[in-house]
């Protein structure tokens, strides 16, 4: 059920959730519209020894094995975020069969590049550990965000150093996905962007779009055609085209009727029909084969 149906009409809900977005009654509203009948959810689950190391797992009811498992990174500018505030990204990937682990990690300014990268490795680490305990198959697992988050999902699955670290390759990933994500942004305007990477001393190597080769896993890349906070040409449209130069199987979609923010909240039931992101999302983690190695 949705706890808010019986107080406000679905459309006065949808009309008013756009312009909340950016503040937290925004995200609350959200949260609050999603159904609670669909997934179980085990909370903060240690991945690593810093406070902001811990996860969430929603798991779908009457899933008993071999689900796929998406490992989901929030937005932020690396500088914000809770992964409480994300229970209807669990929920909706849940509610079609799909294993969700959604990760806080080390924000800016206190920490900077790498260090969010490294979490996002040592959360999909966490994953490939613990996927069986959660009724997910560690074949089928994938890695997901949104706008910054969307930058470390690509970083892990693109740039082979981050899982090294915790002893794994790329190609263990069955895929990822970006919503738009920022995967070539230098040189750097924004302010938060520019202290969570050190600018001007960024590397060049801390661009997801250089790191695209024939050995990256397939992808499925998402943005709005307008977007205020990224340039879905520049990152989106260009990535696609650079992994499909490598002949990697890549599906992507520029959408007219959401933003940057609504192209995430286009997951929750009351906001679905603004885009078809997680029928697209569904669709893509169900037509991946498994991971092609073991390795």
């Amino acid at each position: 059920m949705n706890p808010l149906d019986s107080k406000l009409p679905r459309r006065s809900i949808c009309a008013l959730l756009p312009a909340l977005l950016t503040a937290c009654s925004g995200v609350d509203l959200l949260n609050a519209t999603v159904a609670t009948d669909t997934y179980s959810r085990t909370e903060g689950l240690a991945y690593g020894a810093h406070a902001r190391q811990r996860l969430d797992v929603y798991r779908p009811n009457g899933v008993a094995s071999d689900a796929p498992l998406v490992v989901f990174f929030y937005g932020g500018s690396w500088s914000s975020g809770e992964r409480g505030d994300y229970r209807f990204v669990g929920e909706a990937l849940a509610s079609r069969g799909i294993v969700t682990v959604i990760a806080d990690y080390r924000l800016s300014p206190e920490f900077r590049y790498p260090a969010f990268v490294q979490d996002s490795a040592r959360a999909v680490r966490w994953a490939f550990d613990h996927a069986a305990e959660h009724g997910a198959h560690p074949a089928r697992i994938f890695v997901m965000g949104h706008s910054a988050g969307a930058y470390n999902a690509a970083m892990v699955a693109l740039d082979s150093r981050w899982l090294a670290v915790e002893g794994l390759n790329p190609s263990r990933l069955a895929g990822w996905i970006g919503l738009a994500g920022p995967y070539d942004f230098l040189p750097i305007v924004d302010a938060k962007t520019r202290i969570a990477f050190n600018w001007p001393a960024t590397p060049a190597d801390s661009q997801p779009l250089s790191h695209a080769s024939r050995a990256s896993p397939p992808a499925l890349l998402l943005a709005p055609v307008q977007d205020s906070a990224v340039n879905s040409q520049r990152s989106t449209v260009g990535m696609a085209q650079r992994l499909k130069a490598h002949g990697v199987r890549v599906e992507s979609a520029l959408f007219d009727s959401v933003g940057h923010l609504t192209l995430l909240a286009a997951m929750a039931s009351v906001l679905r029909g603004r885009a078809p992101v997680l029928e697209r999302v569904t669709a893509f983690v169900q037509s991946v084969p498994s991971a092609r190695a073991i390795g």
